[in-house]
């Protein structure tokens, strides 16, 4: 499983102990569950998720799903938007290489998507408070910041809450060594990097494998390994970031020797193996925008493993890890210093003891029980979003609308008094009407 889905599953197993839980793709899901309902609906088949629509009363969305089925945009139903991928921040870096008309369409595709659930959704939540600044901000440009939900609660806490990424609360367990001394030029005593996932234009992978360039004559014991060269969906192609990196590690001499890809996607209860195989989690990006409101999942499984993390500096993670010692933080782009980085956990007396010390700390806070609380107690109780029945009424609004888009004039002022006088009567129109004097005598 990818990351939404690793999400999915474990939001139904919180909300299986309160509420009857079904999963709904639009992708075949070859897992199973005694617990709750797995259902696969083919996106062309409206008529089918209808039926499921009807079944709940609140239905959890991420992605493309008001898009694709009709009857999930129509519902009356209740709706929480996950809002944990920034995925039009994604698209920028992922189609950059593309024609710039064709970059363009798809941050079109993307905003317009989100936009859809940002007008819809009673609730929304994000993975962090920076996600949550981001999505506040676009809450606002839609018009759900008003006087309805502000009146409800001055914080927007009810409208949008924070729900990380998460981590199992039971302990890894390993039951083969999937890399030391199974991958042919790694050594059960070697020291291992991990990558612990897909190889996306949005990393700087290349950084990383230009510092292992600078370890290889020290440390020829320290072995880089790419969890998952390869994306499990063929449909999704290759990232223009994989060819540069094993590029580079062929340019410095390193393939095979010290920096290892695996070709094949990582099947997820057997992740563990490579987890607990590893010595240190490394995760290096550029900054950009991506970068700011991203959410780095693996080095969830980094704590999970008990791993020390080496990152660069610039996202939510960077700010974990440094303010709670649980590894290193490096500047982006600088292949010196973070080799420098790793050198400095691995060889400095107490230094990696008191970094796995620090995850331990760590991993508590991001365990799927307490990172889905506010999810689960929402859906215990849910409600409609305080303007809900307000923006039932589009008609009133969308006419306001029209109205303030009118050129300045005679047309407009009119079209105003009119709307005024449905709205709330000659009273109305003649507050609206003295405070438009007030106005222009102050400006004149």
């Amino acid at each position: 499983m990818a990351g939404p889905a690793i999400r999915v599953w474990n939001m139904a197993d919180q909300l299986i102990e309160r509420c009857d839980v079904r999963i709904v793709s639009w992708r075949r899901i070859e897992r199973t569950s005694a617990r709750w309902e797995l259902a696969y609906v083919h996106e062309s088949d409206d008529r089918a998720m209808s039926l499921h629509e009807r079944w709940a009363d609140v239905i959890i969305v991420q992605g493309m799903a008001l898009r694709v089925f009709p009857s999930i945009a129509c519902t009356d139903k209740i709706v929480v938007v996950d809002l944990y991928d920034p995925f039009q921040l994604e698209q920028l870096e992922q189609n950059k290489f593309e024609e710039r008309a064709l970059w363009t369409d798809e941050i079109r595709k993307a905003v317009s998507v989100l936009n859809e659930q940002l007008v819809r959704g009673d609730f929304f939540i994000c993975a962090s408070e920076r996600q949550r600044d981001l999505w506040l901000g676009s809450l606002s440009s839609v018009g759900r910041l008003n006087p309805a939900t502000y009146t409800d609660d001055p914080t927007f806490s009810s409208l949008i809450g924070i729900v990380p990424f998460g981590l199992p609360p039971e302990r890894p367990t390993q039951t083969r060594h999937a890399i030391k001394g199974t991958v042919n030029g790694i050594g059960p005593d070697d020291t291992v990097l991990l990558w612990g996932g897909g190889i996306y234009n949005w990393f700087d992978p290349v950084t990383l494998v230009e510092a292992m360039g600078v370890l290889q004559d020290t440390r020829p014991d320290i072995k880089l390994f790419f969890l998952s060269a390869r994306h499990f969906d063929p449909q999704v192609p290759e990232m223009e970031v994989l060819a540069d990196t094993v590029g580079a590690a062929e340019r410095l001499g390193l393939l095979d020797k010290t920096v290892f890809f695996n070709d094949s996607w990582v099947d997820y209860d057997d992740r563990v193996n490579y987890l607990l195989d590893a010595d240190l989690g490394v995760s290096t990006h550029p900054v950009h925008a991506e970068t700011r409101f991203s959410f780095r999942t693996r080095i969830l499984d980094y704590l999970w493993a008990g791993l020390p993390v080496v990152t660069s500096d610039g996202d939510s993670f960077a700010d974990i890890v440094g303010a709670s010692g649980a590894g290193a933080v490096v500047a982006p782009n600088d292949a010196g210093a973070l080799a420098e980085a790793i050198r400095d956990l691995l060889e400095t007396p107490g230094r990696l003891d008191d970094a796995r010390d620090a995850v331990a700390r760590t991993r508590e806070q991001f365990e799927w029980p307490t990172t889905l609380r506010p999810l689960v107690d929402f859906c215990a109780a849910p409600h409609h979003a305080a303007d809900y029945a307000d923006r039932r009424d589009k008609r009133s609004s969308e006419r306001f609308d029209r109205i303030l888009g009118m050129p300045s004039g005679r047309r407009r002022d009119l079209a105003l008094l009119l709307y005024y006088l449905r709205r709330g009567g000659p009273a109305l129109a003649r507050r609206k009407l003295t405070e438009r004097r007030g106005r222009l005598s102050a400006d004149d």
